[in-house]
């Protein structure tokens, strides 16, 4: 596999929601983004903020530009918040070091994409979004 179909991001997207309201969270908005940080689907749920869609794709933006799940982002930004500043600036507003999103990689590790996900809390993001990305027969890890 060398890219993320259209299909699997739909898949993705679709899985994470249906966990999510299985689970009883808060509408949520799902965006996975290809390898190069570039929207391939994207669904806000009815009852989602209009802030849901821009914080998923933060989420999902950073964790594809830094090639590692977005807790992890927010782990070392506490440690280096004057780096993490600057890449926000940098990226202008697009990057968002909060638990929420995670890489999507094919079964051989290759980085195919992220998924990231707002509307709960960051453990309920993340865990839609893992959840989202096995359902579709990929890995987050």
């Amino acid at each position: 596999m060398t890219s993320l179909s259209l299909a699997q991001a739909n898949l993705i997207i679709e899985s994470a929601l249906k966990r999510s309201r299985a689970l009883g969270y808060q509408p949520m908005a799902v965006v996975v983004l290809d390898e190069a940080g570039h929207v391939k689907a994207v669904q806000r749920e009815d009852g989602a903020s209009m802030f849901r869609v821009d914080i998923a794709t933060g989420k999902a933006w950073g964790a594809v530009g830094m090639g590692v799940a977005s807790r992890v982002l927010g782990e070392r930004a506490k440690a280096n918040p004057n780096f993490f500043l600057s890449l926000a600036a940098t990226s202008s507003g697009k990057f968002l070091p909060q638990p929420g999103a995670v890489l999507i990689k094919s079964l051989d590790g290759k980085v195919l994409g992220s998924v990231g996900a707002s509307g709960g809390t960051g453990d309920e993001d993340e865990a839609i979004c893992a959840f989202g990305v096995e359902a579709a027969g990929l890995s987050s890890n």
